[in-house]
Order: C-alpha cells, then sequence, then structure tokens
C-alpha cells in the first residue's frame, strides 16, 4: 500500500519546514529524505520522530523499489535530469516539484508525451507559485486579459538557504525568452525597471527582470500573450547596485567561479535589511468592452516559510485527493482564495481547501475602468 511521503532534501532549509509541517498531519508517513543518512537521522530525532530518516542520493545508481510504498515525493533539490519524476509517475507516485528553474520544468513538462500514472505538480511556492494563482485571480477579474506584469520584493534580512542564494546570483547575469504580445522576445537580468506600487510603506519601488519561471509558463495556462516577472530587494542600494553593475557590464563577473562564490557567501552573510517579501501583480485588458486593469499584492515574512507552507498545502491535496495523471502547473488545478490572514488552496474540481497559512496578508485593488 502506498501511504509514505518522501521529501527529497527534506533536511535542507526548505524542506525541513515542509517535513515538519506534514509530519504533524501525517507523523510517521513522512520521510526526509538526502545522500547524509546522519543528518537525516538527526533532523528525525529533532521532530521526535513524526519525520523518519532515509537516504536518497541522486548520484547512484537508482533504485526504486522504495517508490512502491510512497504515495507522494516532494524534491527540494536541483537536479540535472528526469528520471526521478519519471520513475515516480510510471510507478503511479505523485510528484511535486519545488524548482524556479525554467529549463527544467521544460524538461518535466515532456513528460506528458509519456505514459503517466501520477499526478505531476509543478510552480508550487512562492515565486513560482503564488505568484501564478495571484496572476490567474487577476486575470479573472478581467474579460480578456492582455498583459501581467508581476513584481517580487525579496527581503536582504531573511533566512535564504544556501542553494536560493546561489540561483539567485547564478541568474544575476542571465539572457532569456519572454512572450511579449504573443512573440518571444529576448531580455536580460536586472534590466528594463519598472516602478511598482506594492502599496502601504513599501510605497513605489523599482523592479528589474529576472528569469523567474512564472512568466515562462504563464503565456500557456492562463492564455495571456504578455507575462513579465521583475525582482527587488528591500534594501534599495542594494537594488540600484545590482543594476548599475548590469547596466555598465560588471555583473559578467560572476562568470568567474571565485567572484560568483564570493558573492554567495556575502549573501549568505549580509545582516542588512528585513525578512519580509512582497509581491504585486497587475493585469491590463478589457471589461466590459473598455479598457481596465487591476492588481493584487501579497505581503508576508520569510520567503523560505512561505514556500514550504504552499508545498505542504499541495501535498496534504495530492496525498488525500484524487486529480487527473500528467503534468500541471499549480494555476490549472487550484485556485488561491483568502480572507483576513487565512489562505487557501481551492482544489478546481472539488472545491476543497487546503490552508496555507496565517500569516500572510492579500490585498486586491478596484478594478480601474478607463475611458
Amino acid at each position: 500500500m502506498k501511504k509514505h511521503i518522501v521529501v527529497i532534501g527534506g533536511y535542507g532549509h526548505v524542506g525541513a519546514q515542509i517535513c515538519r509541517s506534514l509530519g504533524e498531519k501525517y507523523p510517521g508517513r513522512v520521510y526526509a529524505a538526502g545522500r547524509n543518512l546522519d543528518h537525516a537521522e538527526r533532523f528525525s530525532q529533532e521532530t521526535g520522530g513524526q519525520v523518519k530518516p532515509m537516504r536518497f542520493n541522486r548520484d547512484a545508481p537508482a533504485d526504486w523499489d522504495w517508490l512502491k510504498t510512497t504515495k507522494l515525493v516532494i524534491v527540494c533539490i536541483d537536479q540535472e535530469n528526469t528520471e526521478l519524476a519519471e520513475a515516480c509517475l510510471a510507478s503511479g507516485t505523485d510528484y511535486i516539484d519545488i524548482t524556479a528553474n525554467g529549463s527544467f520544468l521544460a524538461q518535466l513538462e515532456q513528460l506528458n508525451d509519456k505514459a503517466c500514472r501520477g499526478t505531476g505538480l509543478l510552480s508550487v511556492g512562492l515565486a513560482p507559485g503564488l505568484t501564478n494563482l495571484l496572476a490567474q485571480k487577476a486575470a479573472q477579474a478581467l474579460d480578456e486579459t492582455s498583459r501581467i506584469d508581476i513584481a517580487i520584493m525579496l527581503g536582504l534580512g531573511d533566512s535564504h538557504g544556501k542553494a536560493a542564494i546561489e540561483w539567485t546570483v547564478d541568474h544575476l547575469n542571465t539572457v532569456y525568452d519572454v512572450k511579449e504580445n504573443g512573440h518571444l522576445m529576448e531580455v536580460s537580468s536586472f534590466t528594463d525597471g519598472r516602478r511598482t506600487n506594492f502599496g502601504g510603506r513599501l510605497g513605489r519601488r523599482t523592479a528589474y527582470r529576472f528569469p523567474f519561471s512564472d512568466q515562462v509558463t504563464l503565456p500557456g495556462t492562463l492564455a495571456v500573450p504578455s507575462v513579465s516577472t521583475r525582482l527587488c530587494f528591500d534594501s534599495r542600494p542594494a537594488t540600484a547596485l545590482i543594476a548599475a553593475m548590469q547596466k555598465i557590464g560588471a555583473a559578467k563577473l560572476l562568470n568567474n567561479k571565485g567572484i560568483r562564490n564570493l558573492a554567495v557567501r556575502m549573501l549568505g552573510a549580509l545582516n542588512i535589511g528585513s525578512a519580509q517579501y512582497a509581491v504585486k501583480v497587475d493585469a491590463e485588458g478589457l471589461k466590459n468592452g473598455r479598457s481596465a486593469g487591476t492588481g493584487i499584492a501579497l505581503f508576508g515574512e520569510n520567503e523560505s516559510f512561505i514556500t514550504a507552507q504552499t508545498a505542504a498545502a499541495a501535498a496534504s491535496a495530492l496525498y488525500t485527493g484524487s486529480f487527473p495523471h500528467g503534468i500541471f502547473h499549480l494555476e490549472q488545478l487550484f485556485e488561491l482564495e483568502w480572507e483576513g490572514r487565512e489562505s487557501c488552496l481551492i482544489q478546481k474540481e472539488t472545491g476543497d481547501r487546503f490552508v496555507i497559512s496565517f500569516d500572510i496578508l492579500l490585498e486586491s485593488e478596484m478594478i480601474n475602468i478607463r475611458k
């Protein structure tokens, strides 16, 4: 009988939070997996045995016998290939991946062309994840949506895992494609700044293009011809400095391994800014035949925590519910609803509710109909 939940990278920064949340709901059924069994065992002890230890080495020859008793696998590490996802889906084990790597998500999407006996869920976290659901909500407020602009603010004072810091540094000097009016357009990270009103005390800030995967997938899942995602930090000087480095070509220095590793260590050691994050989604289109726009903002603290809580809510849904087989992004199976500080994933087909957390605040602007 398949009853186990295996979290790959389960004792890491985000994975441990996912394990703790699910371990409280399903004690003894959740496994924190990784290549270092000693770390997994120590983490298991910290949870009082609610989470079990498991050794999994992505670089070792694969032995998939453990999938016979595994209902769900959640992946919190970067992968070089889709071997694990293929093994899960072929065996009838559901699969969640919290990666923000757009090129790897594209590889996972191709698994729809193969026989799937399980459900694969992608874009699960803050960005991508909640950004996708907010974009969906904004688009639903309009009769027709022509563009969606997403802006993300991350706090430099937050506790980010090493993998998240490495991913950010590695993409500060990246060229990638976005959809503009239905056509691919090449852009560069930390260019083309856009003023965004995050609301409240955050006010207006300039955010710059950044290769979050939501802008790659949303044109397809929401049928919107133009989607962009931009990034800024709670420290305005830090944001401006990175943009200036990109403008004068200094960001190319990050291609040097030594300088790149130094930047990762420096960001990891920074003790400036706050732990606050914010997301603002602006949508433009038509309402009642007239040009209109709407916006939704999300605020909270501890980005890794909300990523973990979103993943845990989605995991509970897959673990207890019934879903079609194949590969899906979060917004294809769920919608987001909120009341006060409680937010929930709503399963589209059944209306079942899965609470994300109680520490985020969402605000929706009235639709602005233009003459």
